[in-house]
This record gives C-alpha cells, sequence and structure tokens, in this order.
C-alpha cells in the first residue's frame, strides 16, 4: 500500500494531508455516500423495467401492465431523486464546513508564523491561499463526496446488466473505454501545469490590487492611474491568456467523451438491431441496453470532469498545505518560563544578526544594557539596522548569535505570548483598524477601563483631536484610519501601546509626522506616565534624543557610538555632524 501509484492518488485526493479537516463532519460525509446508492439502485433498475413495459406491457398492448410498471418506475424515480437531493445537501454542507475549518485553520497558521518564516510569502499570494485555493478545494470534496460512490457503483452496475441481457454487447467496452482512458490521461497531464500557471497569475493580479488600492493617494498625486490602469491590463490580460488555454482543454474533454459515448450507442443500435432482427433479443432490451452503455460512458464522463477538477484542486491543495507545513520559526522551547516580564531590563550580549544564512550580517557583535525605567534612543542613517535591532527584542526575528536578557532572563527562556505581553511596540507605519477610536486604543489592552483609555489618549497628546471628532471616542475611523492625518494616527497608535503600561515600549520613528511642540509635550507626558518603563526609541531627530538617558548611534550594523547626548557630542564624529546638520535645518536651539 506505499507504492508510488498508492501515494499518487493519497495526494490527489487530498486523504494524506487534508482528509484529517473532514473527519469532525464524518457522519454527513458517510451519509451523502449512502444517499446516492439509493439514487444509483434507481437509475440502474429504471432501464430493465422500461424494458419490461416495452416487451411485455406495449408490444403486447397490456395497458394494465404498462400502467402498473410505469407507476413502479415514477416511485423508483422519486425514491432515486430523494436519496441525490438528500446526498446534494449532506455533501454540501461537509464540503462548506471542511472549506470553514481549512480556511480558519490556514488562517491561524499564517498567525503563528515569525516574520523570517512569511518573508517567504507574497501577501497577494496568501490572500489567494486564504480564498481561491480553499474553495478549489471545498468543490472538489463536493464532487468527491457524490461522484467517488456514484460514478464506479453506476458503471460497475451497468456492466453487470449489460453482461445479464446479451455479454457479446460488453465487447464494445472493451474499445470505446480505452478511449476516453487515454483522452483523460493526456488532457490532464496537459492541464497541470496550466493549473499551476492559473493560480500564480491570479496572485500576480491580486498583488497589483493591493498595491494600488494602498497607495491610491499617491497614484492619484502623482497622476499615474493610466500607468496602474495598464499594470492591471497586462497582469489580468495574462491571467485571462493562461486560463483560456486551461478552459479549452477542460472544453475539448466534452466533445471527446460525447463522440466516443455517440459511437457506442450507435453500435449497440446495430448490433442489436441484427439480433432483433435474429430473434435473439427483444426491443425493449436493446433500449435497455442503450440506457445501461449511456450510463457507463455518462460515468466515466463524470469522473473525467472530476479528474480535471481534482487536478486543478491538487495545485490549489500543495499550495495550501506549503503554508500549512512552513515551520513556525520561533516557538516556545520545552519548559520555559511563564513568569510575566515585570522590570523591563533589556540587555543585548554580542548579538549578530543575518535574515539569510549566507547573507552579510545587518547586525554584527552589539552589546547594550538599559536598566528598567530608563529611556533609549537608537540613531542612525538608513539601512543601519535600527528597526531589526529592536525586532529581536519580542523575537519577532530570531538573533543568529548572541543572547538577549530581559529581567535577567534569556528571551528564549521565557514563554513567548507571556515576553510579548510585557513588550509595546508602535511600528514605524502604524495601522489601525475598522472600529471606533476607543476600540483602537483599548486593543492594546481589551480589559482597559473608560478612565485608562482616556489617561492614555492624553499623554499620546491625543484627547483633544478626539474630542473634536463628530463622536469623540465612538467616533468610527475608516479602514487603516483613511480619515485621520498622518501625525493623528501615530498618537492613536502611541496611546494604544501605553495603554497596559508595559515594562518595555518600542517607538519605531512613531513621531516623525509630529510636530517638535506636540513631541516634546508627548515626551513629558510619557515620562510621567510610564516611569517604570524602559523605553527604546528609534529616530532621525536629534531633538528626541537629547534628553534621552542613554543614545545608540549605529553604523553598518555596529556600534559606532553610546552614552548621552553631551557625551557624544564631545567625542563622536559621526554624532556631531548628525547635530550640526539639524540644528542647521530645523533651527534647534539647545543643543
Amino acid at each position: 500500500m506505499n507504492s508510488p501509484g498508492w501515494r499518487w492518488i493519497k495526494e490527489v485526493f487530498f486523504l494524506s494531508k487534508l482528509l484529517k479537516f473532514i473527519k469532525p463532519y464524518w457522519k454527513t460525509a458517510l451519509l451523502a455516500p449512502v444517499l446516492m446508492m439509493i439514487e444509483v439502485a434507481g437509475d440502474l433498475l429504471q432501464p430493465a423495467i422500461m424494458a419490461r413495459i416495452v416487451d411485455d406491457g406495449v408490444a403486447r398492448g397490456d395497458l394494465t401492465f404498462v400502467l402498473r410498471y410505469g407507476a413502479l418506475m415514477i416511485g423508483i424515480a422519486l425514491i432515486g431523486l430523494a436519496g441525490g437531493w438528500g446526498c446534494g445537501i449532506a455533501s454540501t454542507v461537509t464540503a462548506m464546513n471542511f472549506a470553514t475549518d481549512l480556511r480558519l485553520r490556514l488562517y491561524q497558521r499564517i498567525q503563528e508564523l515569525s516574520f523570517a518564516a512569511l518573508d517567504r510569502f507574497k501577501t497577494e499570494s496568501l490572500i489567494t491561499r486564504l480564498t481561491n485555493d480553499v474553495t478549489q478545494v471545498q468543490i472538489i470534496v463536493m464532487m468527491s463526496l457524490r461522484m467517488l460512490v456514484r460514478a464506479p457503483l453506476l458503471a460497475a452496475g451497468s456492466l453487470l446488466m449489460i453482461l445479464l441481457i446479451d455479454i457479446k454487447m460488453a465487447l464494445i467496452l472493451v474499445v470505446a473505454l480505452p478511449l476516453l482512458f487515454f483522452s483523460v490521461v493526456f488532457i490532464i497531464r496537459k492541464g497541470l501545469p496550466l493549473f499551476h500557471l492559473v493560480q500564480e497569475k491570479l496572485d500576480k493580479v491580486n498583488g497589483v490590487i493591493r498595491e494600488n488600492l494602498n497607495g491610491v493617494r499617491v497614484v492619484k498625486a502623482f497622476v499615474r492611474g493610466d500607468r496602474e490602469k495598464q499594470r492591471f491590463t497586462v497582469a489580468n490580460d495574462e491571467q485571462i491568456l493562461v486560463n483560456k488555454k486551461a478552459a479549452r482543454l477542460m472544453i475539448l474533454m466534452q466533445p471527446i467523451t460525447m463522440t466516443i459515448m455517440n459511437c457506442s450507442i450507435v453500435a449497440v443500435l446495430w448490433f442489436g438491431g441484427k439480433q432483433v432482427t435474429s430473434g435473439s433479443l427483444q426491443i425493449g432490451e436493446v433500449i435497455a441496453l442503450i440506457n445501461y452503455f449511456s450510463r457507463i460512458l455518462f460515468a466515466f464522463t463524470m469522473v473525467t470532469f472530476m479528474l480535471m477538477g481534482v487536478s486543478r484542486a491538487r495545485v490549489s491543495a500543495n499550495r495550501i498545505n506549503e503554508v500549512l507545513e512552513t515551520g513556525v520559526g520561533i516557538t516556545d522551547a520545552p519548559g520555559v518560563s511563564a513568569d510575566p516580564v515585570k522590570t523591563g531590563d533589556v540587555v543585548f550580549a554580542g548579538v549578530t544578526f543575518q535574515y539569510q544564512k549566507k547573507g552579510r550580517p545587518v547586525l554584527d557583535g552589539i552589546n547594550i544594557s538599559v536598566k528598567h525605567g530608563e529611556t533609549v534612543a537608537i540613531l542612525g542613517t538608513t539601512g543601519a539596522g535600527k528597526t531589526t535591532l529592536v525586532n529581536l527584542i519580542p523575537r519577532l526575528y530570531e538573533v543568529t548569535k548572541g543572547r538577549i536578557f530581559v529581567d535577567g532572563r534569556d528571551i528564549r527562556e521565557i514563554q513567548l505570548h507571556v515576553l510579548r505581553e510585557g513588550i509595546s511596540m508602535v511600528p514605524q507605519n502604524p495601522l489601525l483598524f475598522s472600529g471606533s477610536v476607543k476600540e483602537n486604543i483599548r486593543w492594546g489592552k481589551p480589559d482597559a477601563s473608560d478612565e485608562e483609555v482616556i489617561a492614555a489618549a492624553k499623554a499620546a497628546q491625543a484627547h483633544d483631536f478626539i474630542m473634536r471628532l463628530p463622536q469623540g471616542y465612538d467616533s468610527m475611523l475608516g479602514q487603516k484610519g483613511v480619515n485621520l492625518s498622518g501625525g493623528q494616527k501615530q498618537r492613536l497608535a502611541i496611546a494604544r501601546a501605553i495603554v497596559k503600561k508595559p515594562p518595555v515600549l518600542i517607538l519605531d520613528d512613531s513621531t516623525s509626522a509630529l510636530d517638535l511642540k506636540t513631541e516634546y509635550r508627548l515626551r513629558i507626558a510619557l515620562k510621567k506616565l510610564l516611569q517604570e518603563t524602559t523605553c527604546f526609541i528609534i529616530t532621525q531627530r536629534i531633538t528626541t534624543v537629547m534628553g534621552a538617558d542613554q543614545i545608540i548611534l549605529l553604523e553598518k550594523g555596529q556600534i559606532a557610538g553610546c552614552g548621552s547626548h553631551r557625551e557624544l557630542l564631545r567625542t563622536n564624529p559621526l554624532y556631531q555632524e548628525i547635530y550640526r546638520s539639524q540644528v542647521g535645518e530645523e533651527g534647534v536651539a539647545n543643543g
């Protein structure tokens, strides 16, 4: 049972990897084929009954016989209809529940992935996998619950009935079925690479749409609507072209199967007619044979279209499994501490980090010691590694060499969710969610009281503009806070971060959109509200770092200077250069 052929069958029908998502719904999954058996039984009985009606009723002029068996045939048809209807409902419910659980598990896995693992996938590709790919697999699961029983039973039952009527007629299938089989194999082999390409082109279309929607203001500001329209047209045309090629292959299958089916029926009529003439067959039996041949070829046609669907769904299933089987990247080791972060002492001990194993280190030999309650400013040119440095504290990325300690404990010896619960971050480009202002601030601490929300907003210098909104704290924000200015979004993001008063606060260039006066008031308020919080501030502004207890100057991933503002201004040439350039540009008065 471990032969290559069997493994291929398991892969095609997703038994080895995705069947576990059907197990919770085994009752409806089992009910569907049972009900389908009832429909198949009805389909197999009807031609035999029709033959009796023709030969024993119509041919002899026995109207009572015709009516009696006609009523029986209608009754069997109604029972089969009920079975088919029930099977349709059961298979649809099973497939929908399967897809819901699969999509949820896929979403959860994406949430679990570390940044390094997420970097393997484009955002638009993940969206396609969550939507279109799951739908493709859902469709084939629904089809399988119906066709995997109907097609083989219908074919086997019809073949048995043909053999019972006239064994010589079965020889026609010896020619018809191999022709059909090899046609299916040929088309599937041609179609599988195309189906894979279809999903890739769909990823590209989604990527263009996502970029355009996210950058619609930039597009309008630079009057580049025509260029973006052209980009979308090219991506969409490529996707349509591949879809057409795949569709042509699928459409080709129908005329091939219909041609083989019709030729087989003609053969039955020709040979059957000869036997009726010779008296070895009756007309009703020929009619029954035609029906059974049609059912066999129809069953193979159903299998053909299902295999085409399987070929496309297999591509989708592989793309889904690629995400599900991707290692989370950063996990808790056995026996790690669940004690919460309390003081916020942070130590970098010989930390080196690189994004790729063979790449150049982004950070090299970083040694920093920060006591709780201290404010550390990180300054440096673009690409110096400032954001990467602070991303290592909550283990968004894993250090390559060295160790990081929080509260005197190696961060790898603290439960991941406990570590991150003790750290608040405000990213460079803050993201706000659809909902009210209050809900967005409370997102940092779900059980925060109204008083805590307001206190955080006041400290973040957001209270005044919030009160000017139509419904104040209950005002609804658009997607990503589209109805707010850049500075307002930054202040709300800061309020969200400080509402839980974390032991460690990280501000990643999150005051860049604030004027100097507002930023100064913010620093004073944060110092007052978060006296025991260790604060890391990434900035490009000298005015922001001047009051810090410690300034870390980064250059090309290494520490180029460390000390207070006065110490660096007196001893560090790079800091002196940055200071003088900004004093000249911004007119900062008191160095």
